[in-house]
């Protein structure tokens, strides 16, 4: 007997081995997450549970970067007692969601989430009938259904999340098949292509315990949407999330209305913003009937007028965003009530002919949020101000127990104070486009956490602090547009994490130093109309790899192209114009990957959305304007080269970037002809080739660039018949 259960032991402990080495061949696992995978103990194996039989497997990615890779084994299959299944925030590169999880007849629990899955997904999982959460939330890889019946079988479906997979095929029905699952407590449809809703009005008629209800990003079809919720079922409504998409003001008026009857008393999130169709509407009185409101988002729409005095009474208010409207009122008073306020932002932002002070009182608010920009708030502010037990004094506000502080594009003057590194919790100072002038203080430096430093467009001076030493979380640094003399302080090259290093327009003097090379993540650097001397670093090609924006234009810059710059992969915005560079335009730069890849051009502009408390706004020369891009900049393509001493030919190569869409060779002392294959260029929108020595005719293929807005070839050195065949092409 004793030689049976020990033959039995071991026989258990060899199946659960080789099961635990089946289930992992096929899986990537570069960081040894599954390290603990060994042997027939299956409570010592890292993300799996059992009790007597496993039935929990979480491999989700916890840290962000350690993820799992690979494909899904069907071995998986083994575990016939698994109710909870999490593969979330891994990278699967985009297989399919695999078929065989719908035979887990016991599962309670999938959530497969930003594991970056693709393909379809497979129908099956809607016979899962005892699984009560399903998180599917896409990210880069597009996963979509042929129809939308998947719901209809998940009886016990408490939590739905869709995100970002497509619906498109299915936006008849998609409103049916939820209403079939009387259970559900949470539905999230964000970014599923949605256009349109069914034409019938009992759309959430069996939907009575539905808490939250998200169909952000979907771009409906219709302005409409009062009538699509048979509101009165609705009555325990938490949390309604309907930001971008097409309803308008007159939509989102009618459906406020209509919510503040049945929802008046349960809904705590009410997310509006960026639905700016339509206009000469007023925020709706009605706003103030839902008393339990604690954050409230009508941000980026088309209302103006005043303030409804009815918001007063949202006393429970933790956060408030009216950004980007055109609201017309003083800052109401009433404000000061809102005892939980931790989030105000652009109470009045957005009105262009609204002119105010800034009450003493706002800065007693123990707010962690604060975004007044774009406003015309001017004029110094109370020399004493006092918040909680401590009391600052200055021009300038200090920003006390607040994390992020905007006060941007303002009229703002005065000195900012020098013990503003007391505010020891701010992550985000953002101050640009206001009158400060003064130096920057040095106390900056000690504010630990600030991860973002926004001082641009003022009439600050001085030299850039030296002993900023404690700021290792910055990961953007705007000090452009300011009187600032000097270099460069040695503490910038120790900030391993610094994104974005924006410098331009100041008065800073010297050769780049080479401790800048230890910052390897920049992709953004940008130090314009300076006046730095000396070569362009080689470094700036082999260490700073990450680099998508390199702007040195309007220095002294001397020497040739670095060859270097060409391994710049990652790189769509080069401008060396304005400087003494001297040599020829190098053949490789041709070949950066970025400007020849359409494809890799819009996965570089998704993954540039990253950080909204940073918007990498640049002022480019474009068509001979200077002209100003915020969200749209990843898309800007250009090499901007003028005003130089370049020689030689235009090389061949650089007609491989057919994504460039701005090409400044002008001004230089180039020779010979244009490229025969320009016509390759087919993103070129603006071409300059004027003030040079170039001679011969204009190649034919030129006339099939369809996109040109702008082109100077300086006629005079070229064929004037070539010319006015391609201009009566056009």
């Amino acid at each position: 007997m004793t030689n049976s259960k020990t033959t039995l032991i071991l026989l258990i402990a060899f199946l659960l081995s080789l099961f635990c080495e089946l289930l992992k061949h096929g899986l990537k696992d570069p960081f040894g997450r599954l390290s603990s995978w060994v042997g027939a103990d299956c409570c010592k194996w890292r993300g799996v549970n059992q009790t007597g039989n496993v039935v929990k497997v979480d491999l989700k990615n916890r840290d962000g970067f350690s993820y799992l890779g690979g494909e899904i084994s069907e071995s998986l299959l083994d575990l016939k007692h698994l109710n909870y299944l999490d593969l979330s925030l891994n990278d699967l590169q985009g297989i399919p969601i695999p078929d065989f999880l719908a035979s887990f007849e016991r599962l309670k629990h999938l959530n497969l989430s930003y594991a970056e899955f693709g393909g379809m997904v497979p129908p099956h999982l809607g016979n899962l009938s005892q699984l009560s959460y399903l998180d599917l939330h896409g990210v880069e890889y597009e996963t979509r259904v042929s129809n939308f019946n998947l719901p209809s079988g998940l009886s016990s479906l408490k939590y739905l999340d869709l995100g970002k997979v497509n619906l498109s095929k299915a936006s008849t029905n998609w409103m049916q098949a939820v209403n079939m699952i009387p259970s559900l407590l949470e539905l999230h449809l964000s970014s599923c292509e949605i256009s349109g809703f069914p034409h019938y009005s009992n759309s959430f008629v069996n939907l009575t315990s539905l808490l939250v209800i998200d169909l952000s990003y979907n771009n409906f079809n219709t302005t409409l949407l009062g009538w699509l919720f048979n509101i009165t079922t609705l009555g325990n409504l938490v949390n309604l999330d309907l930001t971008n998409n097409n309803i308008g003001s007159e939509g989102i008026i009618e459906l406020v209305n209509g919510l503040s009857v049945w929802c008046n008393n349960s809904l705590e999130e009410l997310h509006l913003g960026h639905n700016g169709l339509g206009g000469g509407h007023q925020l709706p009185d009605s706003l103030g009937n839902f008393y339990n409101l604690r954050s409230l988002d009508l941000s980026f729409n088309s209302f103006d007028g005043p303030l409804p005095n009815s918001i007063q009474h949202l006393t429970n208010l933790k956060s408030l965003d009216l950004s980007t409207n055109s609201i017309s009122s003083p800052i109401p008073t009433w404000i000061r009530n809102f005892l939980q306020m931790k989030s105000l932002l652009g109470i009045i932002s957005g009105s262009k002919n609204h002119h105010d002070t800034i009450p003493e009182w706002l800065w007693k608010l123990d707010i962690n949020w604060l975004y007044l920009s774009r406003n015309q708030l001017y004029g110094k502010l109370p020399n004493s101000l006092s918040f909680s037990s401590i009391t600052y004094y200055g021009d300038f506000p200090c920003c006390f127990n607040v994390t992020w502080f905007f006060l941007g594009n303002n009229l703002l003057s005065g000195p900012i104070p020098s013990n503003i590194g007391d505010s020891s919790s701010l992550e985000v100072l953002h101050v640009s486009g206001n009158l400060l002038n003064g130096s920057i203080p040095a106390s900056i430096g000690k504010i630990k956490y600030l991860s973002v430093i926004d001082l641009s467009n003022n009439q600050l001076s001085g030299k850039i602090p030296k002993k900023w030493n404690n700021l290792n979380q910055l990961y953007a640094i705007d000090l452009s547009k300011n009187k600032l003399s000097g270099g460069i302080p040695s503490w910038m090259c120790s900030i391993s994490s610094l994104w974005h290093l924006i410098l331009g327009e100041n008065n800073l003097t010297g050769e780049l130093s080479s401790c800048l090379q230890n910052c390897t993540e920049l992709y953004s650097l940008d130090l314009r109309n300076n006046r730095f001397s000396g070569e362009i670093p080689k470094w700036i090609g082999e260490r700073m790899s990450s680099l998508k924006q390199l702007r040195l234009r309007g220095n002294m810059f001397t020497g040739d192209i670095r060859l270097q710059l060409c391994r710049l992969s990652h790189l769509h915005i080069l401008d060396l114009a304005v400087n003494n560079l001297s040599g020829s335009i190098l053949q490789c730069l041709g070949y950066l990957i970025t400007l020849t890849s359409m494809a890799l051009l819009q996965i570089e502009f998704d993954e540039d959305m990253t950080y909204a408390s940073y918007s990498g706004h640049m002022e480019l020369v474009l068509k001979g304007q200077y002209m100003v891009f915020e969200s749209i900049l990843p898309g800007v393509n250009l090499i901007d080269l003028p005003s130089n001493n370049l020689w030689g030919e235009i090389q061949d190569g650089i007609t491989n970037l057919s994504t460039l869409s701005t090409l400044n060779l002008s001004r230089n002392q180039l020779i010979g002809k244009i490229p025969e294959n320009i016509g390759g260029m087919q993103g070129l929108e603006t071409l300059e080739l004027s003030c040079n020595f170039l001679s011969g005719p204009i190649p034919p293929n030129m006339s099939s660039i369809t996109s040109f807005s702008h082109l100077n070839l300086e006629p005079k050195t070229l064929w004037a018949s070539t010319i006015n065949q391609l201009l009566q092409s056009k």
